[in-house]
């Protein structure tokens, strides 16, 4: 497939067409299994989402899409508590299984993912630095899958476009599929 267009900061960014061919792929896999899926992000802005409707014909699976930039949005929409933000930081394995989590509950989905990070160029520290990434998928059966990603500081659009790679991988995983 072509590659797909999107602005960012008033910059042309470009999403490959092999990861519109991996939207393609899982898209296919989950209408196959008659399953729903939404997503929770943060550092990817909706480009998980964007790139699963860039596939004609998504809306029997894709349901939602929620951008949760801020502490305030995870804990808001997605009923992420602010304790855990305030105990392990917005950038935290525990944040991105909490906002899974809370996409099965606020959505009638079958399928979670969702992804917190540092996508740069700045905002990194020592401790996180730019490029890490925790990425979480999780069924309504409970699985979840959970990975923390360090990319480097490889660019804005790099780190996004690795992330939805990732996201996928692991919606497959939770699928029995990896």
């Amino acid at each position: 497939m072509r590659p797909f267009f999107y602005w960012l900061f008033g910059v042309e960014c470009v999403v490959p067409g092999d990861l519109i061919d991996e939207a393609e792929a899982l898209l296919a896999l989950l209408r196959e299994r008659g399953l729903t899926i939404a997503t929770g992000e943060s550092c990817t802005g909706g480009l998980i989402t964007a790139v699963l409707t860039a596939v004609a014909g998504s809306s029997d699976v894709v349901d939602r899409g929620f951008v949760t930039y801020t502490n305030a949005a995870k804990t808001d929409m997605l009923g992420v508590p602010a304790a855990l933000i305030e105990q392990h930081g917005a950038v935290s394995r525990e944040v991105s299984v909490a906002m899974s989590k809370g996409i099965l509950v606020v959505c009638p989905v079958d399928i979670a993912v969702s992804v917190t990070g540092i996508a740069g160029p700045g905002g990194g520290s020592e401790e996180k630095p730019v490029g890490l990434v925790y990425i979480s998928a999780g069924s309504r059966e409970g699985t979840i899958s959970t990975r923390a990603c360090k990319f480097g500081d490889i660019g804005r659009n790099e780190v996004r476009i690795a992330s939805v790679h990732t996201a996928f991988e692991l919606v497959r995983e939770v699928l029995g599929e990896e």
